[in-house]
């Protein structure tokens, strides 16, 4: 059968051979899929073009039910219960993907993530599906699910072969982390050394198995290896707006076409299977300063004149400008956890998001919630179950007095000013210097007993710190400076608290952090740096959490969720995590990669890590900068069995 882009709704009761897929098929991060229809009722098979069918619930209610496509809408929330849930269902609902693994191609079956189909219900429908497939390719049940998961494991192999997402994800060729197109000069460096020894421009693409933290602002990312989309390197690419993957294989493939130090047209999307990279002719402008260097960022006008060290719990989301924004965003959630916030908290959910008109019964369900009042048993969630760490938040006041106690310090700071005006070579042996005068320089008296008195009546009993930088020139819209800053964890006696302190400062003058605030147009004359000293506590396991999937920006039900069973791997990012997705709609999570670690978390852990969802979209909506509630949050947590504890909170660049 041949098919025409979107002359027909799909092959119904037929072979679905290769050459049927290829013409149906549509593609999602380098896979090509087709959407599938098992009518148990007439024992007949669907396979959709997906040129003309977004849904399947409106292919069942055009083509098989007689329905108007308007009528499936208004009513798509009962269709759903029926196709997703009902014990008696007529129709079976899945993908169907195609993948190359170990040299071979393959299929892969799996129904949608909120499928609550049990294993009978499994079995009947792969075995559908297998004795109309093309059998030249193996055919995999992939479970949507963590429930699903559990499901199969009952199921013979020889009667249900499966394969988990995770062990499909380690093996997958490509990953469009941040898609996007750009032109640059293609730079590949294949060790740590090689990127230590040369200098990268701002049109470079760089290609490397890991790009390290500490990356230049560059015109591209190409990963030979895989890594997290909530990566350092990856948030930074994302507030960048600059193209990132993961692409295996891709040093043999430039070596292969002799693309490195060329010029090339360099795009990532979702819907392809692969890089795309294209030689092209070296501009004639190529160093012209870029567009995005005429898009300066503005600061709010800092506040450096006195104002006293504070526990995180007396200051707000508006104290930016005398603490910083992370201590800021520390305080407001001190706020939202003394169960004070107003109704922002269900803001998001509060927000009809097509097909789903209604999200509050989700929330509800997901919260256990009979009592009718919603809100106050979101506040309750937060109340019972999420903690800040104690802390103190030092002003920009302090710094300010730190900076002008030493003339030499002052000296430098001169002449670094009058280096950033000229652009001039000295700008990195000036910082250097710099930092190495900070550290040395005795932090006056005066301050040092202002430090110790705030310890003492808000920390005292604590054995174990956590000293956070919170600069003003972070986490704003178009500078992430994700990672620039420096924080430090197990820091104990009263004297390492003051070095760490000193440390913290001395990052704000850091030669990479200097030079990417003068890309972003952020003056050094208006940059302070605040910090933040916590109680460290002791945790199971933790991680990073995005309210949004980073690899689908179009998915409002799910979260990404980084975790480390190791607490420790979460701060110094020395392992590849495991990686989650959780729905905040339906509920239900799976696992996408297993990391470094050897085995998946246990039920409990992905019961707190459902609960983490939750309060993720909650706090999402709280501090939502306007009234659509779709600006993502960035959180990094620990948990406990009982308890969450966040320990940052900041806007995520989409």
């Amino acid at each position: 059968m041949a098919v025409q882009e979107t002359d027909v709704a799909g092959l119904a009761g037929e072979q679905l051979t290769m050459s049927a897929f290829t013409q149906l098929s549509g593609s999602l991060g380098g896979y090509s899929f087709v959407k599938v229809v098992v009518d148990r009722h007439n024992e007949t098979i669907h396979f959709l073009n997906n040129a003309r069918h977004e849904f399947h619930a409106l292919y069942i209610g055009t083509e098989i039910l007689g329905i108007a496509e308007s009528e499936v809408r208004a009513r798509i929330d009962e269709f759903n219960q029926s196709f997703y849930h009902a014990s008696d269902r007529r129709f079976f609902l899945g993908i169907l993907s195609l993948h190359k693994r170990e040299g071979r191609l393959m299929f892969s079956l799996e129904t949608v993530e909120v499928d609550t189909m049990p294993a009978d219900m499994i079995e009947s429908f792969y075995a559908e599906v297998r004795k109309n497939v093309d059998a030249a390719a193996p055919l995999f049940f992939k479970p949507a699910n963590h429930l699903q998961e559990q499901a199969v494991v009952e199921i013979p192999a020889e009667r249900l072969p499966r394969i988990l997402a995770h062990e499909l994800f380690s093996s997958a060729e490509f990953v469009a982390l941040n898609p996007g197109v750009t032109k640059g000069r293609l730079r590949a460096l294949r060790s740590e050394q090689e990127y230590r020894e040369n200098t990268l421009e701002w049109f470079d693409i760089v290609v490397m198995h890991r790009v390290p933290d500490d990356i230049p602002r560059l015109a591209g990312i190409i990963n030979a290896d895989h890594t997290t989309p909530l990566s350092h390197t990856n948030v930074l690419a994302t507030g960048w707006s600059i193209p990132n993957a993961i692409q295996i294989g891709a040093f043999d493939l430039i070596d292969r076409e002799a693309l490195d130090g060329k010029w090339v047209e360099y795009e990532v999307s979702p819907q392809s299977a692969g890089v795309g990279l294209r030689m092209i002719d070296e501009p004639q402008d190529a160093g012209r300063r870029p567009a995005w260097y005429a898009q300066r960022v503005t600061l709010d006008e800092p506040e450096h004149t006195y104002n006293p060290i504070l526990p995180l719990g007396r200051i707000r989301y508006n104290d930016s400008h005398r603490y910083g924004t992370k201590a800021a965003n520390l305080g407001e959630l001190h706020h939202v956890l003394a169960a004070e916030s107003p109704r922002r908290l269900l803001g998001f959910f509060s927000v009809p998001r097509p097909p789903r008109d209604n999200l509050l019964p989700y929330l509800a369900k997901l919260l256990g919630s009979d009592s009718g009042d919603l809100l106050g048993d979101a506040q309750r969630l937060l109340a019972e179950r999420v903690r800040v760490p104690r802390g103190v938040a030092l002003p920009f006041s302090m710094h300010q007095g730190f900076l002008e106690s030493s003339p030499k310090i002052q000296q430098v700071i001169g002449k670094l000013k009058m280096a950033l005006e000229l652009n001039a070579r000295e700008i990195e042996p000036l910082c250097v210097e710099l930092q190495q005068l900070i550290r040395r320089t005795r932090v006056p008296d005066y301050l040092l007993s202002e430090l110790d008195t705030a310890l003492v009546e808000n920390l005292a009993g604590v054995r174990t710190f956590v000293v956070r930088s919170s600069s003003n020139a972070e986490d704003l819209a178009g500078f992430s400076a994700a990672g620039i800053y420096e924080s430090y964890n197990h820091v104990t006696s009263a004297e390492k608290i003051v070095e760490s302190v000193k440390e913290v400062w001395a990052s704000l003058v850091s030669a990479r952090s200097v030079r990417l605030r003068q890309q972003a147009g952020i003056s050094l004359d208006d940059c302070f740096m605040g910090v933040v000293v916590q109680e460290q506590v002791r945790a199971d396991f933790g991680g990073v959490m995005v309210t949004t999937n980073p690899m689908n920006r179009n998915d409002f039900r799910n979260v990404y969720v980084n975790v480390s069973p190791n607490v420790t791997d979460v701060v110094e990012g020395s392992k590849q995590p495991m990686q989650y997705l959780y729905s905040t709609v339906e509920g239900g999570g799976r696992t996408v990669s297993l990391g470094d670690a050897e085995e998946d978390l246990g039920v409990a852990a992905h019961a707190q890590l459902q609960r983490l969802a939750i309060v993720g979209r909650l706090l999402q909506s709280h501090f939502s900068p306007d009234y659509t509630f779709d600006s993502p949050v960035d959180i990094e947590w620990l948990a406990t069995d009982d308890l969450l504890y966040v320990l940052q909170l900041r806007p995520y660049s989409i």
